[in-house]
């Protein structure tokens, strides 16, 4: 699993439509980032608590650059960004991860095909610097809203 030292996978995600690939090991190769991994957009706990506590937050300007990214197509991501920050006052991005590599890849994936059809990310948030992981925290339940929760991840930056 992602650890603490680790360098951000060098996978394609997708941002608004198929064609608009973002590549996050380039996005975060300097500077400060958070990348923040949720199991499906539009489920409960990641719509009602853990997502609008990164964005209601006074804190996210000190994170650098901010992501979601979820094993869900850049269409569906558009519009769940669209439904939590309407005015876009915020920066952060939200990322299709379709084929599921760039979870794969942090070890972050867990089956969970009887629920979502197909397996999905861990509950995550990495904190980001010049390319490599400063702290992960995930969830050991894989969905639970505790360890990557807004106010423990960014209270310490």
């Amino acid at each position: 699993m992602v650890k603490a030292g680790d360098s951000i996978p060098n996978v394609d995600l997708v941002e608004g439509s198929p064609g608009d690939k973002v590549n996050l090991s380039k996005e975060l190769a300097s500077g400060k980032g958070l990348i923040i991994g949720v199991p499906a957009a539009f489920s409960p706990s990641c719509s009602a608590t853990h997502i609008p506590g990164y964005i209601g937050s006074d804190k996210l300007k000190n994170a650098g650059k901010v992501f979601v990214v979820s094993v869900n197509d850049p269409f569906v991501m558009k519009a769940w960004g669209a439904t939590l920050d309407p005015t876009s006052k915020t920066d952060v991005r939200f990322l299709g991860d379709p084929s599921g590599q760039f979870t794969k890849d942090l070890d972050l994936s867990f089956e969970s095909a009887a629920v979502f059809g197909q397996d999905r990310s861990k509950r995550y948030a990495l904190v980001v610097e010049d390319g490599k992981v400063k702290s992960a925290h995930v969830e050991p339940d894989n969905t639970g809203v505790n360890e990557s929760a807004a106010e423990k991840v960014l209270g310490d930056l």
